[in-house]
């Protein structure tokens, strides 16, 4: 079945609700466009809920039996193994993070170049292969390799996704519409929650050995939807009109040199401004998400490893129940991150852009400083099924506002190009940001594991979450869009 795309003229805005006058095309363009951001998404929380488990092995493997040590090097061998996890786990992410900002970058590009829908089939092709093949790590830095690698096509699927959704999308209904594509990735991390649950409780029951190895599996079979993108899918009007000028008027030497051009970004003074400010806004945000935010189900296994070997379980089984709640943790903060990112695209169409990112970097810092600083303080393990969510809330309010506003800040023919630069030179930046939490609880507040093994995790989340303030710093800055059609 094959639908024909309908010019994007602005419907009246007293016609009923946003969706209403919307072709079959507009929602088969939304629903691939999101499935695509979705299974992305369930990529990069496979990865978080993975990491921790897949480190522990990966670095204790190889290493000798301590049977015949005294308790005295039991016990510095285990506190030189938590410290390496906590190391190695945050190399992983940045290097992660590193490939996604270069994947972002260069797909971002391309996206302007050749295409979105040919662009978006690469992305998830790519991301796919290099998670399934994870799974075969044999030691940390294969791992990392695998995840740098997963992490080019991550990257390089949001910008062009996004282009293609406000391209396609009529004026009025385009920032609904981005709202939704960005508040159904949490859907894509709420299933990566729910298989690790799953393989959680199988690999407690002994049914199976190295659930993050099923997960990063399982994690492949977005490859499939790369079958309707390739057949389906056609270029939006606008890129192709950006891309296809008039032999005879002279224009189509001028416009290839500009489809895709990163100079170009800074070379016009408005374009310049808009990528500066929306890369450092971006940062602000990615830090706080996966520098801080992420690092949630890890601060649960730490905070909780007590409580679980104070019931006298098996090993077996305090593995299990630790997958089973860090599982839980990424359920309930994406199931707050998909209502905050909705309530975004509420709030910025009464509003504005810039009163609705003022209030979402606030209440991102005050939420995850307090997550952090408070949760399984008040009531133990169930802090989680309410001080999480509110925190994924918060913290996703701000990714919600960059699908939206990122596409409005750039014209058609460096749309794709602007939005990746933005999203992903931030990452490439904040890409420091997980090293630094990793290093802030390992070096700087690691003498405070004495009283208390959490609280160098929780004090180093709360230092990071003055990264929101640069955020806030930027608002000035950035131009208000709403009410206004897309630059040409």
């Amino acid at each position: 079945m094959h639908f024909e795309e309908q010019p994007r003229t602005p419907i009246d805005p007293n016609a009923g609700p946003w969706h209403a006058g919307l072709t079959k095309y507009h929602w088969f363009v939304l629903i691939v466009a999101a499935l695509g951001w979705l299974f992305d998404t369930m990529d990069q929380q496979l990865f978080t809920l993975a990491r921790r488990p897949a480190i522990t092995e990966l670095l204790t493997r190889n290493v000798s039996t301590t049977a015949n040590q005294s308790p005295e090097q039991q016990k510095e061998a285990a506190d030189t193994l938590k410290k390496d996890i906590d190391k190695y786990g945050g190399y992983a992410t940045s290097i992660f993070m590193i490939g996604w900002a270069l994947g972002g970058l260069f797909f971002g590009v391309l996206g302007d170049k050749i295409g979105r829908a040919k662009t978006m089939l690469l992305t998830i092709l790519l991301y796919s292969l290099f998670t399934g093949l994870s799974a075969l790590s044999w030691n940390v830095w294969s791992f990392a390799f695998f995840r740098l690698l997963t992490g080019l096509g991550v990257g390089g699927e949001f910008a062009v996704g996004v282009a293609l959704v406000a391209e396609v999308m009529p004026d009025r209904a385009r920032s609904h519409a981005l709202g939704w594509l960005q508040a159904l990735s949490a859907v894509g991390n709420m299933t990566a929650a729910i298989m690790a649950m799953v393989l959680g409780k199988l690999e407690e029951s002994g049914a199976i050995e190295g659930a993050w190895r099923v997960m990063f599996v399982l994690g492949a079979l977005p490859a499939l939807l790369a079958i309707v993108i390739r057949s389906r899918l056609k270029e939006p009007e606008a890129w192709q009109k950006a891309s296809i000028a008039k032999e005879e008027t002279g224009e189509l030497a001028t416009q290839e040199k500009k489809l895709g051009s990163i100079s170009e970004l800074f070379s016009d003074p408005r374009w310049r401004k808009n990528t500066i400010v929306g890369m450092l806004m971006a940062f602000s945000g990615v830090v706080g998400l996966w520098g801080i935010g992420f690092f949630s189900a890890d601060l649960v296994r730490t905070i909780f490893t007590r409580h679980f070997n104070a019931q006298n379980l098996s090993p077996d089984a305090i593995k299990g129940q630790l997958t089973l709640w860090t599982g839980i943790t990424s359920l309930v903060l994406n199931t707050g991150a998909f209502f905050g990112i909705y309530a975004f695209s509420k709030v910025t169409a009464i509003i504005g852009r810039r009163p609705a990112f003022a209030i979402a970097y606030t209440i991102a810092m005050i939420a995850t400083a307090c997550t952090f600083l408070f949760v399984g303080r008040v009531n133990g393990i169930t802090d989680i099924l309410w001080m999480i969510p509110i925190m994924g809330f918060c913290q996703l309010t701000l990714f919600g506002g960059f699908a939206i506003y990122f596409p409005e800040l750039f014209p058609t023919r460096l749309r794709s190009t602007g939005t990746s630069f933005c999203y992903n030179v931030g990452r490439l930046v904040a890409a420091v940001g997980p090293t630094l939490l990793g290093l802030l609880t390992s070096e700087v507040y690691g003498h405070f594991k004495a009283q208390d093994e959490a609280l160098p995790f929780r004090y180093a989340g709360v230092t990071m979450c003055l990264v929101f303030l640069l955020g806030l710093a930027m608002l000035p800055f950035a131009p208000e869009t709403r009410g206004k059609p897309l630059p040409e």
